[in-house]
Order: C-alpha cells, then structure tokens, then sequence
C-alpha cells in the first residue's frame, strides 16, 4: 500500500497544539485564516497553513495583516543542504515582511518556530553605500544598459580605466607606470597594470609595462583604439 500524501491539514494539529501549550484558543478555518489563536487580550494571532513555501503564501500571510499584526506561515520542515539555503532566504524574505514563520515535522508533528513576527526596519551599510557611489562617481558616462546579463563583462568604471592603459599602451608602446598615470589621468595605473586582472598587461622590465595579446583583442572587441 502507497504512502497517502501529506495534506495542508496535516500541518494544523501540530500547529494547534504548539499555540494551546501557550495558552490560546485555537479554531482552524475561521474566516479566510487556516488557523486562528486568541488568548486574553491579546492580538489574534492568524496562521495559514501551506505544504512549500510559496508566492501564493507570502500572498496570504500579506492579506492577513490586515487582521493582525500576528501573522504565521507554517511549512512542512525539509532536510538537506538546498532545503537549509532556502529556508534561509525565505526566513530573510518573512523578516522583511513583518510575518513569523513555523516549522512542522509531518514524521512526527514536531513543531518549531523559526521567527516571531515584527516589524522590520533595514540596517543600512554605510560601507556598501560608499562603494556603491565611489563607483557612480567614476564611471564615466552611462556605458552599461541597466538589466544586463550579470554572466557578461560589465562596464565598470575599473575596466574603463583599465582600457584607457591599454589603449594608451597600443599607441605608444611599453612605458613607465607613473607616465601611462600622467598621459590617461588613472592615478592607480601602475597597480592595475601590476596586478594585471583582465590579463591585459605585462611587466617588460620593472617599472615598465606593456600590452599582452588578450590586451590587444580586448581593445579590438571594445573598439577602444585611442586613448
């Protein structure tokens, strides 16, 4: 005989006894809500009820804080690493949202709550803010159509820096670090030529820097012949 499916009602029996042990009330299908709790004065708290975690849950959970600021989603609990990522994401997910999220072991009913639902203020980091204007502030004009495939080369403000080298190296032929800095105005040209990240530059000699093969095509393909 098969093993029957796990049902959504599977999950309220668990759910029901986890909120009785604290001391509510519980009613299942009351109004649009899979589960409501109630207990003293305090806030109604909503739980709906879903076999994975889905748009169409976060959905309802939405809808309910119209009711409550109490608002749970339960899922059946995973195992594995990929079930580990994704709860992650969609605890970040139910964080931002303001809805508290619960676990239900269907082997055995076991029932853990994996975040408390609360209102969500986010951090902002000032760092990432930084790097994030540094960048704006020296890419020069708007060379990267916005919803680019991010597998591709984008045009940052370092690789356009790194073509004014290049270029400048095509045109003149090996040269000092400090003079490629004078003639393209790129302060850092001697270590981005020293570090080398696209392979586009070699050392000749120390402190003199040349073009590299890959160098030479990338500028081809980029149609950057001049400085």
């Amino acid at each position: 005989m098969s093993e029957a499916k796990p049902r959504e009602q599977d999950l309220y029996a668990p759910v029901k006894a986890l909120l009785e042990a604290q001391g509510y009330e519980v009613k299942g299908e009351v109004g649009a809500a899979d589960l409501v709790a109630c207990r003293g004065g305090d806030a109604p708290v909503v739980v709906e009820l879903k076999l994975a975690f889905s748009l169409a849950l976060i959905h309802q959970g939405i809808a309910r804080q119209a009711l409550t600021d109490a608002v749970y989603l339960a899922v059946p609990r995973g195992s594995g690493r990929r079930w580990i990522s994704a709860m992650k994401n969609h605890k970040v997910l139910c964080r931002r949202l303001g809805l508290g999220l619960i676990y239900v072991r269907l082997s055995d009913g076991h029932t853990q709550i994996a975040l408390d639902p609360a209102p969500y203020t986010p951090r902002k980091s000032a760092p990432r803010t930084s790097r994030l204007l540094r960048e704006f502030a020296r890419r020069e004009g708007d060379p990267q159509p916005g919803g680019a495939d991010r597998s591709s080369t984008l045009m940052t403000a370092y690789r356009q820096d790194a073509m004014k080298l290049a270029a400048h190296l095509a045109a003149e032929g090996p040269c000092k670090g400090a003079t490629v800095a004078a003639a393209t105005g790129v302060a850092r040209a001697t270590r981005m030529m020293a570090d080398d990240h696209y392979g586009w530059f070699e050392r000749v000699e120390k402190g003199i820097y040349g073009l590299t093969e890959n160098g030479a095509k990338a500028l081809g393909m980029l149609g950057a012949d001049a400085p």
